[in-house]
């Protein structure tokens, strides 16, 4: 059985920052050293304004005596330039810290996720688009990562600057400071309208890049069905539609966000106006001790202060999309995983043991889904060294029996044993180094042929591998690429389907696993390259069980033993003349295919 604590809907955690701030906790110390820095420039920016004030006023207060102490001035000036020469080296040391933060906390994540797929179950992505996968692991991780660096330090020296400005405002003239925080409330009433209207938009617009991914992994992947079905319109239209969705979810969560600081900028006129006329009015009294450079020293408090209320709101938004981003991301990090194997240990790959391949279904019962039962009753017993073919029409359940059988699924009831030990005792690393394996979908990653081929697999000779090749009748094809064997592919398109089915099968061969399984190995092929396949799966399947998955009933005549398989159970058994003599369901599949020889 599957492990893991359900992980939460997209829905269910809409707006939740709280995993994400539970993940940086490492990261305190750091977190900590930018909010010191960032203290650290909030202050030098209050105390620029005081000595801006008094280079005001000793301007101001000689300008008409023409008798300005220019070395008094040239001190002032210095002291402004050293304040804000050391505001700005705060600032990039801050920033600094907080890009390396971001940049490991997402790095772990990319990690994390990595690590992830190796252990969900297969179910995961037969239920999931692959282009919506990998947008949880590009774009959703980058939208973190950008969201993080900008709001963490942003929302630290915005608190930092208000709370620093209030303060500054009050020691300086508490009459002038009551004024502005008279315009404070309407601030915050603007700020939180518009932010309420952006949030959930940018939500949305995280699943509609999804989508978009996924659409362009389908179009991609498929391209060459649509180019041979005409259906490129269709599929431009479809993708038409999710990129107009993105384009106004974009829109709008951008329009809305952009009206934050023509407004601020809106309510700051008015605190500017304010400030001027209380301040026109303090000097004219005399008494309050208010001077020009006041006026001045609150007009650059004004614009500080009004400055981290956008950069709030600024921060409130990229918060509120690295939560829509986290909440996909985070979705999949807590997906049921496959059960925790680290107390299992080898049953059989051990101390030297030899496999003998004697395997027995034992009363299987599997459903991808409880209340959808594919394989309701399934027995059968495989003796060692045995060729077992499995045949039967589409959705009879072959190919699940196999992924059952390699323990890509868990059955549901029954068990599967291999030489009397069941697959459950065994972790699933033992299962996987028993079973040599060629799917029907070949694959190819980035590398040279050898790498291709070794795979997994290390210290295999050079004259072992010139065997193998031979045997999967890719030798002269192999010899015949620039390179050979260290050809490099980085476009497997530049492959056929069939050479590409023929390496696999070579990597299958290089394995040199005790049992094999072959999923429809010789789809790809031609009809001659069928034979020699055929011949080299012979030499590979002598003295193993093998099992073998075939639509082209001609593939499998010499089998030892042949289960037909119809709605997931075994109606029929026996090898090729037993059953064409029953004359029954397999006989009638052999018959249809061969119809008309």
């Amino acid at each position: 059985m599957m492990h893991g604590k359900p992980a939460m809907t997209g829905e269910k955690r809409k707006g939740s920052i709280k995993p994400l701030i539970k993940a940086l906790k490492p990261y305190t110390f750091y977190i900590v050293l930018n909010f010191l820095f960032i203290s650290v420039s909030t202050v030098l920016s209050m105390l620029a304004p005081q000595w801006l004030s008094k280079l005001t006023d000793e301007i101001v207060s000689h300008a008409f005596t023409q008798n300005i102490d220019l070395t008094k001035v040239m001190n002032f000036a210095i002291v402004l330039v050293a304040f804000y020469v050391s505001n700005a080296v705060c600032n990039y040391i801050a920033n600094f810290v907080m890009t390396t933060v971001t940049q490991k906390f997402t790095r772990g994540l990319r990690s994390a996720i990595t690590v992830k797929i190796n252990r969900v179950p297969l179910g995961y992505f037969d239920a999931h688009q692959y282009g919506d996968t990998l947008s949880i692991i590009t774009n959703d991780v980058d939208t973190i990562s950008q969201s993080l660096d900008q709001a963490v330090s942003m929302f630290i020296s915005s608190v930092c600057m208000l709370v620093g400005v209030l303060i500054a405002m009050f020691v300086t003239a508490w009459q002038m400071a009551l004024t502005v925080l008279l315009i404070l409330p309407l601030m915050l009433i603007m700020l939180g309208i518009l932010t309420k209207l952006a949030m959930p938009q940018f939500r949305k617009n995280q699943q509609y890049l999804g989508d978009i991914n996924a659409k362009v992994e389908e179009n991609y992947t498929g391209h060459a069905v649509i180019k041979a079905f005409n259906a490129g319109k269709r599929m431009a239209d479809e993708f038409e539609v999710s990129n107009k969705q993105m384009r106004f979810g974009v829109l709008r969560g951008q329009t809305i966000a952009g009206f934050m600081q023509p407004a601020m900028n809106f309510i700051s006129y008015f605190a500017y106006a304010a400030v001027c006329v209380v301040g026109g009015l303090l000097i004219a009294d005399g008494t309050k001790g208010v001077t020009f450079g006041t006026i001045t020293a609150f007009m650059v408090y004004i614009n500080l202060f009004q400055s981290p209320m956008s950069q709030l709101s600024q921060a409130a938004a990229s918060l509120q999309m690295a939560a829509g981003a986290s909440a996909r991301v985070y979705d999949f990090l807590e997906q049921e995983e496959l059960s925790n194997e680290e107390g299992k240990e080898y049953k059989l790959l051990k101390d030297g043991n030899k496999i003998k391949g004697d395997v027995e279904f034992k009363n299987v019962r599997f459903g991808y889904t409880p209340d959808k039962i594919i394989i309701p009753d399934f027995s059968a017993k495989v003796k060692a060294g045995m060729k077992v073919a499995i045949v039967g029409p589409t959705g009879a359940g072959k190919t699940t029996l196999v992924n059952l059988l390699m323990r890509f699924y868990e059955i549901d009831g029954g068990d599967i044993t291999i030489d009397g030990v069941s697959i459950k005792d065994m972790p699933r690393s033992e299962v996987h180094d028993i079973f040599g394996m060629v799917l029907q979908d070949t694959w190819m990653f980035e590398g040279t042929v050898r790498d291709n081929i070794l795979f997994s697999k290390t210290g295999v000779p050079d004259d072992k591998l010139e065997e193998i090749l031979k045997e999967a009748g890719v030798s002269h094809y192999v010899h015949t690429l620039p390179g050979g064997l260290d050809c490099y592919i980085e476009n497997e398109t530049n492959i056929s389907g069939g050479q590409k089915q023929l390496i696999t099968i070579a990597r299958a061969m290089a394995e040199n696993s005790p049992l094999l399984i072959l999923d429809e190995a010789t789809s790809n092929v031609d009809t001659r390259t069928e034979e020699l396949i055929q011949t080299a799966m012979d030499r590979l399947t002598e003295g193993r069980t093998s099992f073998v998955i075939a639509h082209r009933l001609s593939t499998i005549k010499n089998a030892d033993l042949i289960l037909v398989m119809r709605d997931g159970n075994i109606v029929e058994q026996g090898d090729h003349e037993q059953l064409i003599a029953l004359n029954g369901f397999y006989a009638g599949l052999y018959n249809s295919q061969f119809a008309g020889e």
